[in-house]
């Protein structure tokens, strides 16, 4: 494998055995350059692991400019995350960006630095994606699709996309009631379920999230992410000892990951709507997360919208 040329962002903090896996793909791209991004411990006894999770720095053994930035304490994962991303940005145009427990295919960090190279210069595209929620290949033969939803288990953006990024989102009050609001959405059940999460973070809840912030962003500016047609990232941390992904049986846990080949390009820059209903249906709905009880409230929403449609006239 040809040395990386795209920087890359790692982001870790108290688990030093997941780190090693991921540090190992990156020692294999052999990025130019390395961005370490590490929180502080929450507690005295998580100094420890910290400390060992950050020592993976030591293990560079190829030519690599390798920057460092370590919290003095304890932000969290969304001011760990934003803050360390703003400093990645303050520097580099665009960036691969993988946190502790994110395990990519070797195919990931190609396909990323080839699209980012691909869309530097288009401002419809803000996310090049690394995951993917399906079974089997999806694309329509293409290597990758566009979706307006957020696929951040392994990812990379530009400065550009990144500008955009509010993690109050203070367009909220006055884009909620919008057209251009409700526009964004297939049905009334998806329109409510967003509507209440970002009422949410606005009224301080989902403290650790970033990612739904980093959604809202694109859809601000009519965004879309590019998502490989096949899984390239499987997440090794689920468990009790992960900040957000804390159950065992969540059925995004350590998907299989696949060579996602040869760079075939889709001939237009349109989102799919059928993958972006799965998306929803299939993720968001049923997910269990720090959103289970809007979820729950949600899918009993979208079952009575179902219900309604499905009455004869």
């Amino acid at each position: 494998m040809k040395s990386l040329s795209t920087p890359v962002a790692l982001i870790l903090f108290n688990r030093p055995e997941h780190v090693k896996q991921v540090f190992a793909t990156i020692a294999e791209a052999k990025p130019k350059v390395l961005f370490i991004i590490a929180d502080g411990p929450r507690t005295p006894d998580e100094e420890g692991k910290c400390l060992v999770a950050r020592s993976v720095i030591q293990s560079v053994n190829w030519p690599c400019e390798v920057l460092t930035n370590i919290a003095d304490r304890n932000l969290g994962c969304r001011k760990r995350i934003v803050s360390g991303l703003n400093w990645v940005f303050s520097l580099v145009e665009q960036a691969i960006i993988l946190e502790d427990d994110c395990v990519p295919h070797r195919s990931f960090y190609n396909y990323c630095e080839t699209l980012l190279n691909h869309y530097r210069h288009n401002d419809h595209v803000m996310e090049v994606s690394g995951c993917n929620y399906h079974k089997r290949r999806v694309g329509n033969g293409s290597s990758y699709f566009f979706s307006r939803y957020y696929h951040t288990l392994g990812w990379a953006t530009w400065r550009r996309a990144w500008a955009s990024f509010d993690e109050n989102i203070g367009a909220w009050a006055g884009l909620r009631q919008s057209p251009q609001w409700n526009a964004l959405f297939d049905n009334a059940c998806e329109n409510e379920y967003w509507t209440a999460v970002y009422d949410q973070i606005v009224a301080g809840g989902l403290q650790s999230s970033w990612d739904y912030q980093w959604q809202f962003a694109r859809w601000c500016n009519n965004g879309l992410a590019a998502v490989p047609a096949v899984n390239l990232v499987s997440n090794i941390g689920f468990g009790p000892e992960a900040t957000n992904t804390t159950l065992r049986h969540d059925f995004r846990a350590r998907l299989p990951v696949y060579d996602i080949g040869p760079i075939l390009h889709p001939s237009r820059i349109t989102r799919d709507e059928e993958l972006d209903r799965y998306r929803f249906d299939r993720v968001e709905l049923i997910k269990p997360s720090l959103l289970w009880k809007v979820g729950n409230k949600m899918k009993r929403i979208y079952e009575r919208f179902t219900l309604q449609d499905s009455q004869p006239a």
